[in-house]
């Protein structure tokens, strides 16, 4: 999950113009919706889009002068990345949201709403009309224009690119202009997620031709002021903002990966927002006078067993771990409460899609010991890759290690570093960890992590039949016949794919009280890494 990238970035010359701002819904009403062009094209009918509002922001504000806020995150390298493309960890999200912009962005009910996107317009959900907004520029004073929108995303497609959106890019059959101020986006099949697919990160807008990410020429709320990878980024605030100018004035973002010198950094005074909190100290955090921000989400921490590994092609090995995971005592123990019960699949109970008539696996040490015999496992020793980038997977390593015992096999527990553990053990060690942050619609996270030629396949599991359902599924409005598909494929992932999900885990942040405007988004913490456009500071 690691990027390459180094550089250093310097502050544009030229500001640009601010300008409106509007907002767009979600893609999930029939297509006779979809096409229907009365009242303001695509701004509620036209293309599902729906009022902005989503953040519980106001509908305008007057620019306020709010300071610098230093934020922490857990993880950061010399791999961080200025290119929307290879974002892969927290603080490449945080920075690239802040210098760019997506042709839309999600709410806090994952329904999309334009950004440099005015309006989308389709008639059969595969051929889409992207209306832009007039007067938007970079940061170097350039305007927003369709080739532009074209080149960022046609790039995915390149493999030199290598785009952590390829996944999702590869349905774009064609990408062209559409007269001076929109774009055509046709698919190579229907896809009524169109409108929250472009908000995924790696389809934020650059300038047409970039290839230099020394620097962050974007459209966003600030300017790249300083990036220093591995070290820390400064970004201040774009003045002329097409939204208007946003309440903070620099935002400084960096790294601390221990857990505990990271919290020590915010009851000092050192920084004002901090994110990975583990859900063991939230109590003597808000002792201390700092406030707890959950964000409920579908992100999990997973259980991986390699399916093309001499233990993972047996079906009862993979069986019997799966009924290693003690859920509740995870949930309590390790998480205190802050994750809900998963069932070996990645749909959450609150998704809309989520099938309640599958059964949910038991904790069963005696029916692992049943599945490890008929495995000719018996007294085995299994070693099991932990690693502290892959959240919590230490703990829920040794909860199973003592289940294990009572199964009858040995669980070897290695722990390896977070510094590399994505590029080196993650999807390469027969049975390790991975740690997966929320997706905004059931089809992006079985696109990226359960399609048989996905790249994040972290099983390697495969299924022709799986991989057809995900294409229909993707292009119905029925919504009744899209349950129905997406219910088959949760049990098909439950029962086949060397995935063990026990939880869905709630994203923790901890901050300064003087931190204003934070609100859970469902798309991940720090406000779905969107967090710089909408806080403040309240004593700046």
């Amino acid at each position: 999950m690691s990027v390459h990238h180094d550089g250093a970035c310097r502050r544009p010359a030229r500001r640009s113009r601010a300008h409106r701002r509007r907002g767009m819904g979600a893609m999930n009403r029939k297509q006779d919706l979809l096409i229907d062009r009365r009242g303001a094209m695509g701004l509620i009918a036209g293309a599902g889009l729906a009022t902005l509002g989503g953040c519980g922001l106001p509908a305008t504000r007057p620019p306020v002068k709010g300071g610098r806020i230093r934020v922490a995150t857990a993880v950061s390298s010399t791999a961080d990345t200025l290119d929307p493309a290879k974002q892969a960890v927290a603080i490449d999200y945080c920075r690239c949201a802040s210098f760019y912009n997506g042709l839309t962005r999600l709410n806090a009910r994952s329904e999309a709403e334009p950004a440099l996107a005015e309006a989308m317009e389709t008639k059969d959900a595969r051929v889409w009309i992207v209306k832009l907004r007039r007067d938007v520029r970079f940061h170097d004073g350039s305007p927003l224009t369709p080739a532009d929108v074209v080149y960022s995303l046609r790039r995915h497609a390149d493999p030199a690119v290598a785009s952590q959106g390829r996944a999702f890019a590869n349905q774009f059959e064609d990408v062209s202009a559409f007269g001076p101020d929109a774009v055509r986006i046709t698919l190579g099949s229907a896809n009524a997620d169109l409108p929250v697919l472009l908000a995924i990160p790696s389809f934020l807008i650059i300038r047409d031709g970039t290839r230099d990410f020394r620097t962050a020429n974007g459209t966003g709320p600030f300017r790249c002021a300083e990036f220093n990878p591995g070290v820390r980024s400064i970004g201040v605030r774009n003045e002329d903002y097409w939204r208007g100018p946003v309440r903070l004035g620099e935002v400084e973002l960096f790294s601390i990966a221990d857990e505990s010198a990271r919290l020590n950094a915010l009851m000092s005074g050192d920084v004002d927002l901090v994110n990975g909190i583990n859900p063991r100290i939230t109590k003597q955090v808000v002792r201390q006078g700092y406030e707890i921000f959950e964000s409920k989400g579908s992100g999990y921490t997973n259980l991986i067993m390699r399916l093309d590994s001499a233990l993972g092609r047996n079906r009862d090995f993979v069986l019997g771990m799966k009924s290693l995971m003690d859920r509740e005592t995870m949930r309590n123990a390790i998480f205190r409460g802050y994750a809900r019960i998963a069932n070996d699949h990645p749909v959450p109970p609150s998704s809309p899609y989520f099938d309640p008539g599958l059964p949910q696996r038991a904790f069963d040490p005696e029916r692992a010991r049943f599945h490890f015999r008929k495995a000719g496992l018996a007294g085995a020793t299994v070693p099991i890759i932990t690693s502290p980038a892959a959240e919590k997977s230490e703990d829920m390593a040794v909860l199973m290690q003592a289940a294990a015992a009572r199964a009858g096999i040995t669980l070897d527990t290695r722990r390896v570093p977070a510094d590399g553990y994505w590029s080196s053990s993650w999807m390469k060690v027969p049975i390790g960890f991975g740690n997966v942050n929320s997706r905004p619609t059931v089809d992006t996270v079985f696109t990226q992590f359960f399609r048989s030629d996905a790249p994040w396949n972290e099983s390697g599991w495969r299924n022709e039949r799986f991989d057809r359902l995900l294409i229909e599924a993707r292009g119905l409005t029925d919504q009744k016949l899209r349950k129905e598909i997406y219910s088959d494929m949760q049990r098909m992932i439950h029962e086949e794919a060397g995935i063990g999900i026990p939880l869905f885990l709630s994203s923790l942040d901890a901050h300064s009280p003087r931190v204003k405007g934070l609100k859970p988004m469902p798309n991940g913490g720090l406000m779905g890494f969107g967090f710089a456009e909408h806080v403040w500071l309240e004593d700046a």
